[in-house]
């Protein structure tokens, strides 16, 4: 007597919810499926439009900042010379004749020097008291939205703020004062403070990203060895941080270096460096810097002398470079390693 034992062919097993009587869970819809996205036929039509005008836009935006480099270069260097860098310009505002522009570079450096010399350590503190204290709260907050109200101001406001404080006759240590006693409120002081508060909510948040990198357990380490709050911020937290701060103040250069309106309004724009004497001479004397140049010497300015005023502004274009390359440097060095 034999037995005719037969096998089904191997295929798929049903899954859950093609039988009726299937007790499983039916399995829910994929996202993909909910948003109309096929695997057999790939991206949506949306998603296709939204990728192309990104890389447009992307694309759009190199060819834009190429443009502005090479045509300034070519003006640049075209029309650059070392006698330029190396002479004053003259006193009035004419300067077709003769005359470079040394002391706008000279004041242009000064001035960022002075400006991130005032933004820097406030900037930091401020930062480090924001992200390691932050109490009492409502004064936290205060503060957040006072550099966020700071950082949305027009250069211009915070000059005529600045002409307003410095005027005072309490403040003519700081700037120039005339032979009768009258305080103008103008010199590379009173525009180097105003200038710290343009760089000062980027060194703030560069300083507070950094900070908030570092994990939690480098600080308990650090309290457990037996240092306090300030021995680790100190110690511990501000050199891991080096960075970040190094970061902030270079943006913060670089903003400096590209205003006019500060320039324009508490520095006098005069072509010329005129130091004050006494004490602190240069830094209560007027001046100008390559952007308040650039502009008198365009075809929009009075100077004319267009061609000095495209060879002055691609060193100030140079000099942004060369910041935004230091910062791409910062970046990548110096990495602290978090295990």
């Amino acid at each position: 007597m034999s037995i005719d034992v037969r096998t089904a062919a191997p295929g798929p097993r049903p899954g859950p919810g093609s039988d009726p009587t299937d007790p499983r869970p039916k399995p829910k819809p994929s996202m993909s499926a909910a948003a109309g996205i096929s695997h057999e036929t790939g991206w949506s039509v949306g998603d296709r439009v939204g990728l192309v005008a990104a890389w447009v836009c992307g694309i759009s935006l190199c060819v834009v900042a190429a443009s502005i480099v090479l045509f300034m270069a070519w003006k640049g260097i075209q029309f650059l010379h070392l006698d330029m860098l190396t002479t004053s310009p003259e006193a009035s505002l004419d300067q077709s004749k003769t005359g470079g522009f040394l002391d706008p570079l000279v004041g242009t450096l000064l001035l960022t020097v002075i400006g991130i010399a005032f933004a820097v350590p406030t900037g930091v503190a401020i930062a480090v008291w924001l992200t390691e204290y932050g109490r009492p709260s409502g004064l936290a907050r205060l503060v957040e939205s006072g550099v966020e109200i700071v950082a949305g101001t027009p250069s211009i406001v915070l000059a005529i703020f600045g002409l307003l404080v410095f005027q005072q006759s309490f403040m003519g240590i700081f700037s120039f004062t005339a032979e009768g006693g009258a305080v103008f409120g103008r010199s590379f002081l009173t525009a180097g403070a105003m200038m710290a508060l343009i760089a000062l909510p980027l060194v703030i948040g560069s300083t507070r990203e950094a900070l908030n990198t570092i994990p939690r357990h480098v600080r308990e380490a650090s309290y457990a060895l037996g240092k306090d709050k300030a021995s680790t911020i100190r110690r511990v937290l501000l050199p891991s941080a080096r960075s970040g701060i190094a970061t902030g103040a270079t943006l913060g250069m670089g903003r400096i270096c590209g205003d006019t309106a500060i320039v324009v309004i508490l520095l006098g724009a005069s072509m010329q460096t005129t130091p004050e004497s006494g004490f602190l001479g240069l830094f209560r004397g007027t001046g100008s810097t390559l952007t308040s140049y650039v502009y008198n010497n365009s075809p929009a300015g009075e100077g004319n002398a267009p061609d000095k005023a495209y060879a002055a502004a691609f060193v100030l274009l140079m000099i942004v470079i060369l910041l935004n390359f230091v910062v791409s440097l910062i970046g990548k060095r110096n990495k602290p390693q978090w295990n």
